[in-house]
C-alpha cells in the first residue's frame, strides 16, 4: 500500500517506511502496489489519476463533522482521529483547526515560513535577512535581521497561544516546518508527529475496510 498526499508544490509519498516528495512539474514514478490520496490541487489530481487510474480518493469515503465552508481535505485528514484538541499542520501555509468532543469547531490559515521569508525582500532589498531557526521573543530586538525574525515568528505563535488558552486543548503539531514551532510553545502539552496526515490517512483505510 502506497501513500500519497498530493499538495500545492509536489506530490508526497508514503511506501512503507520510505517517504519521498516529486515536485508536481516531474515526471511521477513508476508503482506498483495499490495507491490511496488525497489532493488539494484539482490539475495535480488529473496529471496523477492518468498514471494512476487506479488510486483510491479518501475524500470519497471520509466524513467529517463540520459547518465550515470549504475546508481543504489535508485540514480533514489531519484533524481525523483527534477528538479534542488544536491541530497545528505547519506547511506551505500554516493551518489551526480546532477539534472539541469529535467536532470541527472552526480553524484559521496562516501564511507558512517560506512564504514569509519571501515576503520582506520583496518589500524593499534593505529589508534582506538571515533566518534563525531560534530566536527569543521575550526580548525587543535591536536589528533588522532580528526585527524580521521575531515577527515572523510572533504572528505565528501567538495565534496557536491565544486559541489554546481560549479553548484549553493539547496541541498536535504536523508539517515539514512543525518542529520550528516547538521551542515557543513549550509552556502547552504538545504532540508532534511529522507524518501525522500518513499516520491518519492509514486509520481512515483501516475503519473503511478499503
Amino acid at each position: 500500500m502506497i501513500l500519497c498526499d498530493i499538495g500545492n508544490t509536489t506530490y508526497h509519498f508514503k511506501n512503507g517506511k520510505d517517504d519521498f516528495r516529486i515536485f508536481l512539474k516531474d515526471k511521477l514514478p513508476k508503482l506498483n502496489k495499490k495507491i490511496y490520496f488525497i489532493s488539494v490541487n484539482d490539475k495535480a489530481t488529473r496529471k496523477f489519476l492518468k498514471k494512476y487510474p487506479k488510486s483510491i480518493n479518501l475524500k470519497s469515503i471520509l466524513k467529517f463533522n463540520t459547518t465550515y465552508s470549504g475546508i481543504g481535505i489535508d485540514r480533514v485528514v489531519a484533524c481525523s482521529g483527534i477528538k479534542n484538541g488544536i491541530i497545528v499542520d505547519a506547511g506551505s501555509a500554516i493551518t489551526i483547526d480546532i477539534m472539541a468532543n469529535g467536532n470541527h469547531i472552526g480553524g484559521f490559515i496562516l501564511p507558512g515560513f517560506k512564504a514569509l521569508k519571501k515576503l520582506y525582500p520583496q518589500i524593499s532589498k534593505k529589508l534582506k535577512f538571515n533566518f534563525q531557526k531560534n530566536i527569543n521573543l521575550d526580548k525587543i530586538p535591536l536589528d533588522t535581521s532580528n526585527a524580521i525574525n521575531y515577527s515572523i515568528y510572533s504572528m505565528i505563535i501567538e495565534p496557536i497561544k491565544k486559541v489554546s488558552n481560549k479553548y484549553n486543548k493539547n496541541i498536535f503539531i504536523t508539517g515539514g516546518d512543525g518542529k520550528l514551532l516547538l521551542p515557543y510553545l513549550k509552556q502547552y502539552k504538545v504532540k508532534y508527529n511529522k507524518n501525522l496526515i500518513f499516520k491518519n490517512m492509514k486509520k481512515i483505510i483501516k475503519e473503511n475496510r478499503c
